[in-house]
């Protein structure tokens, strides 16, 4: 199934991008909580709402892995309890953030990262949006940036990327491990391959197959080890309609399954303050997913996928749908959430002068003495997290772990914690995996939630309504390249949550498994469902279709993991 991981992560310096620095302290518990900075003491008191702190750990428990594939690196500086050999540590994170580098941004580097750090991410990227004057200027200009983020805020790791205008498609996010080459290889990136500016925006065969070509250039660079790993994710697949299921499997497909370059897309896009209602609120599009079919669009994909369903992209939130078409194929593809912040809103900046042509930014934010309602972002962490399991501290960690489908999302703090195994047959497997057992044996899958224990950002405790597994059969690669149905996908149990405090655990018993299959989860606040598109006996009470100019995201809140597959021989 080609889950495999990316090249050793190499030490370019002391505590730098390329060594697995020592655990921040937050995670280690050998630091006392009154050494702990306020930012530090946050994130320790998250950790063990999780339950990721305990006795018998100096590092935070972690989400069990499959032993095989768990064991530490061998360049790893840190103790055994850091990176246990049987787990991970689950570090939160956002993919898709930008700065006064982009035209349409307003923050620098260090507001971002201050605030990510504030908000309880371990990890971060800078994407900026490709362009004539972002490859020219911005991409080289805001390294330096960069690199004084990383050293302000050491337990924050910060990867520079860019956001691709992928051709013939909409955006992604593609980055790259830090070292000497992250500037050289995105620049040459986003000059060779960028939808704009190579003017190969429209939906046609030849600019179809420069996205391709430019997802093979970023695998050439990693196999020359011009760069240490290089990754990319579709930015909201559906809000434009113009990822056809053929692209985005060619995109998946690009480089094999021994470097996989391309590995998934937001299953929950940014921009999630658009839908607040007037008159405190922009009263937009949740998502900003306001858009209809033009001559680019696929044609196949019907009026409702270009708005979010409790949040999240169409093809995430529709169960027997176009993501499950892809996971029905058996091979990787992974969803993950996250800001895409521009302008955040109840901020009181706007942007300051500057000449963006030609120095490729604008100039710093300034206060504007009043509050922006009109804004429609949070900041990174403040609403969207991406939890990804990586085996210790480390850039290369985060990238493998994303990589593997360690990865589940959450919206507004919803749970603490998730941890899922499935086993059978004396093995077991986690978030990404592939469980190999005999034709017969009797699969189990275990989720340990832990609930929410302590307010969001929004100042107050959510709580969890119910928890649904999801599964469907794997049939192979599909004949269709544009297929985005899965038949067979369906809830098959889903657990009402009595608790409001502490981990529950759920048990779902898989049977006598005879056939390949992949299971997942969902879970909501309960606020606001309606039975699922593809029906009530597929899904009884899946996320309902956002209001225009009245989706309060704080009011429908939902978590989303990663599949598993169970796979008889």
């Amino acid at each position: 199934m080609g889950h495999g991981h990316g090249p050793h992560d190499h030490h370019h310096h002391d505590h730098g991008p390329g060594a697995s620095a020592p655990l921040p302290p937050a995670f280690d518990t050998s630091v006392p909580d009154e050494a702990l900075s306020p930012e530090q003491a946050s994130r320790r008191a998250l950790l063990r709402r999780a339950g990721l702190l305990g006795a018998g750990l100096a590092a935070g428990t972690v989400l069990p892995g499959n032993p095989a594939a768990a064991s530490p690196p061998a360049d790893a500086r840190r103790a055994d309890a850091a990176a246990p050999r049987h787990g991970y540590l689950w570090l939160a994170g956002d993919h898709h953030i930008h700065t006064h580098y982009s035209s349409d941004g307003k923050y620098r580097v260090v507001d971002q990262v201050r605030q990510g750090a504030r908000h309880g991410l371990d990890w971060m990227v800078i994407t900026d949006h490709g362009s004539a004057i972002h490859a020219r200027i911005g991409v080289e200009n805001v390294n330096p940036d960069i690199r004084q983020a990383r050293a302000a805020y050491r337990d924050t790791l910060v990867f520079q990327g860019l956001e691709w205008n992928i051709p013939a498609a909409d955006h992604g996010t593609v980055f790259v491990h830090p070292g000497r080459n992250e500037v050289a290889v995105l620049k040459q990136f986003e000059t060779d391959y960028d939808g704009i500016v190579k003017g190969a925006g429209d939906s046609s065969p030849a600019n179809e197959a420069l996205a391709v070509a430019g997802i093979q250039f970023l695998a050439e660079q990693v196999r020359r080890r011009t760069v240490d790993d290089a990754l990319m994710l579709a930015h909201h697949p559906s809000r434009k309609g113009i990822d056809s299921p053929h692209e985005i499997r060619a995109w998946r497909d690009a480089t094999g399954a021994d470097r996989r370059i391309a590995v998934g897309f937001e299953g929950a896009p940014g921009h999630q303050a658009a839908g607040l209602p007037a008159p405190l609120g922009p009263a937009r599009a949740r998502g900003y997913y306001d858009g209809s079919p033009t001559a680019n669009s696929f044609p196949g994909y019907p009026l409702d996928s270009y708005r979010t369903w409790g949040g999240f992209d169409w093809m995430t939130a529709t169960v027997g749908g176009l993501w499950d078409s892809l996971l029905a194929e058996g091979r990787p593809w992974w969803i993950t959430a996250n800001s895409d912040s521009h302008h955040v809103y109840g901020d009181t900046t706007v942007r300051g002068a500057g000449d963006f042509p030609a120095n490729g930014r604008h100039g710093d934010p300034v206060y504007a003495g009043k509050i922006d309602t009109k804004a429609v972002d949070y900041w990174p962490g403040q609403y969207s997290r991406t939890h990804v399991g990586a085996k210790s501290f480390s850039y290369a960690a985060v990238m493998d772990g994303i990589r593997a489908g360690r990865v589940w999302v959450d919206h507004g703090q919803l749970v603490d914690g998730l941890d899922v195994r499935v086993s059978g047959g004396g093995r077991w497997t986690t978030l990404g995996g592939a469980l190999h057992v005999r034709k017969g044996t009797r699969v189990t899958l275990t989720a340990d939630v832990a609930l929410a224990a302590d307010a969001n950002w929004a100042g107050f405790t959510p709580r969890l309504a119910r928890v649904d597994v999801i599964q469907g059969d794997v049939t192979g690669p599909a004949a269709d390249k544009d297929t985005f149905t899965a038949p067979a996908a369906a809830v098959v149990r889903s657990y009402d949550v009595a608790a409001s405090e502490g981990t529950v655990r759920f048990t779902y018993d898989l049977g006598p498994v005879d056939r390949p299959l992949y299971v997942r989860l969902r879970g909501t606040d309960g606020n606001r469902s309606a039975v699922g598109v593809m029906g009530a006996k597929v899904d009884p009470a899946g996320p309902a279709q956002d209001v225009y100019g009245d989706a309060d995201p704080w009011r429908d809140l939902w978590f989303y993991s990663n599949p598993v597959w169970v796979l008889p021989e």
